[in-house]
């Protein structure tokens, strides 16, 4: 038995104790691994949100996120198109070596599926013992194929499983898990013009194309049920909204707060997707709904106590709309922010999207980061920081962020590789400030081209619009790109690039 301390000793011992047990306690909280949600916006540019300079549509939960963490000018998402995009996010492999390189449907409904066996963040997180869910949009698999969210990591779905249906946001059923849950919205085609009998001038022209359930609210709601649910264990929270993806479609209650805010024609469903009467208020009021959702959700992790514990990424799957098309007006909002290209191309405008980190108590608030990032990174980003370093596969074209975001020293990227077959066909590769890209890989039709595919080197750091192609003055650059991009191409068969493939068919 030990000899009795001394009184004095043992009330010194005791008030140490007391004053190491707060920082104690943190340790053993902190150890918990984070909660994670990822949030996609469909379509959004750079420029849409406040915190990127966007002047004209009201972002403010978006903005304080951006000011309590860390807002990247660098990020690229990874593809210009939806599906694509998604498929590098999901499974770290960027679209050279990706099995899905562009949108294609399957009937009845859904996307081309990813293949089962498929390596994917869920899955691997689940293997942490996290809890899963997606709500939102899918695309990358239709219901009961190999490519279902349910096949793929994901304990939970709800929300639009087929791009084609999501294009209503009224539609008549959304699923959840493998139910159909029908909404109480009548049915209408998404696709379609204003009858020449009604006036574009009269709000009633247009009633035909709401409904009485908005699929986006549906679909949030979904989601902080998930978050409260799973409070008690990490969860991952996949959070791939439609909005503001086409068709122009809100509430009334958000699109009142921009009437009479600028200048409208009405549009009267000429470039596809639905009529609008006021097509720039409606714009912006997605937008601003989208942003409402983010704060009630964040306000939802505080409530519950989870602050500290959850780690809020918001980006978007691709750039802007190009103008005009379904009533958008890209170029009146600066969408782009002056980039050049919108969706569907390799140019700036069309993948480098708005990218923001908020974990509060581990990240750096208010700060600006300029590292090259890309939407492959985020799966092996993501699995260290849950404690899963030895999860990450092999094969992964993504490189972890991890120290750049916990405020370490880490070396720069070595190069971000692109390509998209559809569009023309198109690759892009960026080193450093400078960047390659090759157009008209793709042309109309099974044959290649007899004409060269268009080469531009362009140096972002002095010309971020792309408007000087310095291909003529650096040849040697320009080879050694080429040599790279070479490199990163393998053949698919599923979607194929005539103009660069190896195998010609």
């Amino acid at each position: 038995m030990l000899p009795a301390l001394p009184m004095r000793f043992c009330s010194a011992c005791l008030l140490l104790l007391l004053l190491l047990l707060p920082p104690m306690v943190h340790a053993t909280r902190t150890a918990r691994p984070p909660n994670l949600i990822l949030m996609v916006a469909d379509d959004l540019g750079y420029g849409d949100l406040g915190s990127y300079g966007q002047t004209r549509i009201r972002t403010p939960h978006l903005d304080r996120v951006a000011a309590e963490g860390v807002r990247f000018t660098r990020h690229y998402s990874g593809n210009a198109v939806c599906a694509p995009s998604r498929c590098v996010l999901m499974t770290g492999r960027h679209p050279g070596h990706a099995q899905i390189r562009n949108n294609k449907e399957l009937q009845p409904e859904g996307q081309w599926p990813l293949a089962a066996g498929t390596i994917t963040l869920p899955k691997q997180l689940k293997k942490l013992g996290y809890a899963t869910g997606a709500f939102g949009k899918w695309g990358l698999g239709g219901p009961g194929s190999d490519g279902d969210p349910l096949r793929q990591g994901f304990d939970r779905f709800f929300g639009f499983n087929c791009q084609r249906h999501a294009h209503n946001h009224y539609p008549t059923y959304l699923w959840s898990d493998t139910n159909r849950v029908p909404l109480g919205n009548p049915a209408f085609s998404p696709h379609q013009r204003l009858p020449s009998d009604r006036s574009s001038d009269q709000p009633a022209s247009y009633t035909d194309y709401q409904g009485k359930e908005y699929a986006p609210d549906r679909i949030a709601d979904a989601a902080l049920e998930f978050v409260r649910q799973h409070r008690d264990q990490p969860f991952f929270l996949f959070l791939p909204t439609t909005l503001p993806h086409l068709a122009l479609q809100v509430p009334d209650d958000s699109l009142r707060a921009y009437t009479n805010s600028f200048p409208e024609t009405p549009y009267l469903g000429t470039a596809s997707y639905l009529p609008h009467r006021t097509p720039r208020a409606a714009y912006a009021a997605m937008i601003s709904r989208m942003d409402r959702e983010v704060g009630r959700l964040l306000s939802l992790v505080k409530e519950l106590g989870l602050d500290t514990d959850t780690l809020f990424i918001f980006t978007s799957d691709n750039g802007p709309l190009y103008d005009r098309l379904g009533g958008t007006d890209t170029d009146f909002f600066q969408s782009a922010a002056g980039l050049r290209g919108r969706k569907g191309s390799l140019h700036e405008g069309g993948v480098r999207v708005p990218c923001l980190v908020r974990w509060p108590g581990h990240l750096r608030s208010g700060t600006t980061e300029t590292r090259l990032t890309g939407f492959e990174d985020w799966l092996p980003t993501l699995l260290e920081i849950a404690g899963g370093r030895d999860l990450i596969p092999a094969d992964s074209d993504g490189i972890s962020f991890a120290p750049t975001l916990l405020g370490r020293r880490q070396a720069p990227r070595p190069l971000l590789y692109r390509e998209f077959s559809g569009y023309g066909g198109w690759q892009a590769a960026w080193i450093g400030d400078w960047k390659i890209v090759r157009h008209g890989l793709n042309p109309a039709g099974s044959a290649p081209s007899s004409t060269p595919a268009t080469v531009a080197l362009y140096r972002l750091s002095e010309d971020p619009g792309e408007t000087r192609d310095l291909a003529l003055r650096h040849p040697r650059r320009v080879s050694r790109f080429l040599r790279q991009l070479e490199q990163e191409h393998t053949d698919s068969a599923d979607f194929p690039m005539p103009g660069l493939d190896h195998a010609h068919p």
